[in-house]
Parts: structure tokens; C-alpha cells; sequence
């Protein structure tokens, strides 16, 4: 086909996107327009904004939602893929939690004294993830945000160590990147893998991290990234500049499967990690907001073997609502209140503490829902995770089979519950997913404009399955036939 005739059909395939887009969603798009003066809001300009998506750029705005489905204002059906970003394991509104926090309403919300349920919960994070103490925050970014001062603490030292493609949420120090040249480094290291003659650059280029950090974010002070470095995850040659910093590295903080790059699982690399971080005494930090309580009841730590030194949890730990954990081994989250004494005798704390407050630590609502879904997950027991996975699976295994057989060059991977296109195994560019999102949108699938796959429930049917792998290969089909991959 004449590249002219090839870009008009794209042109035209991205207009009858967004004309449908806009059409089925007419009063999300009035939403967004009608609140813009006054709501600072981002998730309206959506992902990967350009000129050419401009009219989609504004998220669905809900109405209600049950189990696996969701209804916008528009009145339209979703089956829910986005599931609250990995928060709804059990689906929308599940009986037993919305029991839990209908009963601590009867009771009141309490803010001020110690919540009733605190303690329970507290037993029952300790026992799923097997750590020894826990203390209760709001958000993700709270809880490492936590950890990492924590761990400071704890060593003396100042400088962390996190990877490149990790989400760590938004506090300064973890809102850091590599440097451009990082990245072209990297490029240059996959454009000579397969080439044989070229080995020894492509060894030498392996070798050479830059490690320095750089911020992420306008308004992040500079002078931040002065205490972190920012390694390659998978990387042998970042074990060993861990190793060369070891003097300043209070903590190595670790997504063990990135959100954002769901296909690296790298188990040696992460067991060598725990082995030089116990033997330099540097805190091991595990963010698995996203692992924690998906893959099995102990997380990536359970699934990978491994037992770091504080994990940081939210999304189905609180149950739906607010609240996220942080746990660990007892001489570091002793910092928090100085360890153990008891009544009636001279003890006292011994260990030096840090600062940590929160007026809505351990809300009354929170630890009710969080209550009730860590209950559920132990009665449950590990059946609950590795069905769920094994759904994950065969949908990802359905769907690759698909691509290679329609000559498609994407692959999907899957990490628990958690699907996703594998981009370092595919060729699409971010308008591809950018259409594909919104074409899955068009199609009832809900997620965020410009994602690359989502979560299973417990509450998602086999049709439900069945209705999401058909619309990613239709997707992938009218994507394919106009040229877009």
C-alpha cells in the first residue's frame, strides 16, 4: 500500500476512535471540560498526551460498581481491568467488606485514641507476611516514604539505592531517574545483543552503569538526588556498585516485579541482592504494592524465597480503602516506638526512634475493611492466589498464541493477578497503546487511556475472560490492518 493511502487509513482509524470514544462518554468529556477551571486534576490529560489523542484526554467518570463491572454516567457497562490499580482483588464492593465497614460505622469513627481493631490487624499482617512488627499508614508513598526514613535511622547513613522502570510513588527521593546518557546506553546494549562480532562492546557497555540520579519531576530539589543512586534491575554489575557505595547506603529499595516492566523476574539477581545487602548491612526495602498479597498470601518475598528487612504494602491490604503497611524485621521498625519494654518494672525503650505521625493512621473504616479482607485471605488460605494466577496464565498464553499466530509482534506477560504487554518483547509504539486502550474502552473494557493491560478478580467470570481477550485481539487486529504495528 503507498505510505499516503497507509496514512490516511491511520488517519482515519484514529478518527473513528475517538469519535466513538467521545460519543459513548459524552458527559465524562462535559465532566472533565465543566471542572477543569477549578479541579488540578491529572489524570485528565491521561497517558502519552498529544495534539492527536487531545479529545480523548479525560478518564471515565463512575457511577456505581459491582464485581467485576462498572457503570459510567454515560450508563455504559465495563468489565473492570484497572480494578482500582490492582486494589479490588475480590471486585467492586465485596459483602463481606462492605459488611465490615457498615459495622464500624454503626460504632462511630474514632480518630484521637487507639482504634479497637488495630491490634487484630496488626496479628494478621504479621502472620500473612511474616514479619515481626507492623505499623499503619495512608498511601503507598507514605509507607516507603517511611521505610526509607526508617532505614536511615537504623544504619546512620543517608544515600538509597532504586532501579530504573521501579515506582516508588511520589515523595522527592523517589521521584529520580538515570541520565539520558543511562538510557542511551541501554539502547545500545540491546542494538548489539544478537550481533555476535560486536560481543565485546556489547559486554563493555554492560559494565558501565551510570549510576547518578537525576529528578524525574519539575519541582524536586536537585540536591535530593545527591543521596540516591539509580541502578539497572537484573544488572550483575549493580550488585557491584552497591558493593563500592556501601559505606553511605542506608537501603536498597525494590519493586520485585516493576509495574512497569512486568516481564523481568529476575530470582538469581534478587537472591544475590539479599545475600550482599544482609552481608553489608544495608537495608533490604521490598515495595510490593502491587505483589504484596497477589501472588501468594507472603507476596514476591514468599514467591521468590526471599526475606527482606521491611516490605511496604497498600491496595488489597486496605480492602478499598486508604491504608497501606509497613513491615519488617524488628530492629528496624523498633525505630518506630523503641522496641519492647512491659509494666510494672524499670524497663524502658531502648532503641532510638524516628518521627512517624498521621492524623488518619489507622482510620476506623480503614482497619475495618483491612480486617476483613487479610480474614478472608487466611481463611481462603493459597488456593485463593494461585487459582486467580493460573486464570492470569492462561488468558496471557490465549493471547500469545493469538499475536504469534497473526504475526503480531507483541507479547503479553503476567505476574499473579497482574497482565500486561511486555514492551521490551514487543513493537508498539505509545500511540499503538495509547489506540488500543481506548479501542478496549470502545469495547467495554475498562482501564486508563494509554494502559497496557490490568487485573483479574476473584470477581471476574469466565465470560468476563473471554469478553477481554476478544477485545485485545480485535484491538490488535484493526491495529495491524491500518499499520500501526
Amino acid at each position: 500500500m503507498p505510505l499516503t493511502a497507509s496514512l490516511v487509513t491511520q488517519q482515519q482509524y484514529l478518527q473513528s476512535v475517538i469519535d466513538r470514544y467521545t460519543q459513548r462518554t459524552a458527559k465524562s468529556k462535559q465532566f472533565a471540560a465543566a471542572n477543569r477551571a477549578v479541579l488540578a486534576d491529572k489524570s485528565s490529560i491521561g497517558f502519552n498526551f498529544s495534539s492527536e489523542t487531545k479529545e480523548m484526554c479525560y478518564p471515565v467518570v463512575a457511577a456505581k460498581s459491582q464485581g467485576s463491572k462498572l457503570w459510567d454516567i454515560d450508563g455504559n457497562e465495563y468489565i473492570d481491568i484497572l480494578m482500582g490499580l490492582g486494589t479490588n482483588l475480590f471486585g467492586h464492593n465485596p459483602p463481606f467488606i462492605k459488611a465490615a465497614i457498615e459495622q464500624q460505622l454503626q460504632k462511630g469513627i474514632q480518630i484521637g485514641p487507639q482504634a479497637e481493631l488495630v491490634g487484630a490487624t496488626a496479628q494478621l499482617a504479621s502472620e500473612l507476611t511474616g514479619m515481626e512488627r507492623v505499623t499503619f499508614s495512608n498511601t503507598g508513598t507514605e509507607a516507603v516514604m517511611t521505610a526509607v526514613r526508617i532505614a536511615r535511622t537504623a544504619t546512620g547513613r543517608n544515600k538509597i539505592a532504586v532501579f530504573t522502570n521501579s515506582y516508588h510513588g511520589h515523595f522527592d527521593a523517589a521521584l529520580m531517574r538515570a541520565p539520558l546518557s543511562e538510557y542511551a546506553r541501554k539502547k545500545a546494549v540491546r542494538a548489539t545483543e544478537t550481533k555476535a562480532w560486536l560481543g565485546p562492546l556489547n559486554w563493555l557497555l554492560k559494565q558501565r552503569i551510570n549510576v547518578r540520579a537525576v529528578p524525574a519531576a519539575k519541582g524536586v530539589d536537585k540536591a535530593t538526588a545527591n543521596n540516591v543512586i539509580v541502578l539497572e534491575y537484573g544488572n550483575p554489575q549493580s550488585l557491584a556498585v552497591i558493593r563500592a557505595h556501601q559505606k553511605d547506603l542506608a537501603a536498597v529499595l525494590v519493586e520485585p516485579v516493576q509495574s512497569r516492566c512486568p516481564e523481568l523476574q529476575p530470582q538469581t539477581f534478587l537472591t544475590q541482592l539479599r545475600t550482599l545487602t544482609e552481608d553489608l548491612d544495608i537495608a533490604l526495602i521490598f515495595d510490593e504494592m502491587v505483589t504484596g498479597f497477589r501472588i501468594e498470601q507472603g507476596g514476591a518475598q514468599a514467591h521468590f524465597g526471599i526475606e527482606a528487612d521491611m516490605a511496604t504494602y497498600s491496595k488489597i491490604a486496605g480492602g478499598g480503602l486508604p491504608l497501606s503497611l509497613i513491615a519488617g524485621k524488628a530492629r528496624f521498625m523498633d525505630h518506630i516506638d523503641g522496641g519492647q519494654w512491659q509494666f510494672g518494672d524499670d524497663s524502658a525503650p531502648q532503641i532510638p526512634t524516628t518521627f512517624f505521625a498521621g492524623t488518619f493512621c489507622k482510620h476506623p473504616l480503614s482497619l475495618a475493611a483491612a480486617h476483613a479482607a487479610l480474614s478472608y485471605l487466611k481463611a481462603e488460605g493459597p488456593s485463593l492466589q494461585a487459582e486467580l494466577t493460573q486464570k492470569t496464565k492462561a488468558l496471557v498464553k490465549r493471547l500469545n498464541l493469538f499475536t504469534t499466530g497473526a504475526d503480531i509482534p507483541v507479547q503479553f506477560t503476567q505476574f499473579g493477578s497482574f497482565f500486561a504487554i511486555a514492551l521490551t518483547q514487543s513493537q508498539l509504539s505509545p500511540l499503538a497503546t495509547t489506540l488500543l486502550s481506548y479501542h478496549l474502552l470502545n469495547q467495554g473494557i475498562h482501564l486508563r487511556g494509554g494502559d497496557k493491560g490490568g487485573f483479574l478478580s476473584t470477581a471476574h467470570t469466565s465470560a468476563d475472560i473471554e469478553k477481554i481477550y476478544s477485545a485485545f485481539q480485535e484491538g490488535l487486529l484493526a491495529l495491524k490492518e491500518v499499520g500501526y504495528v
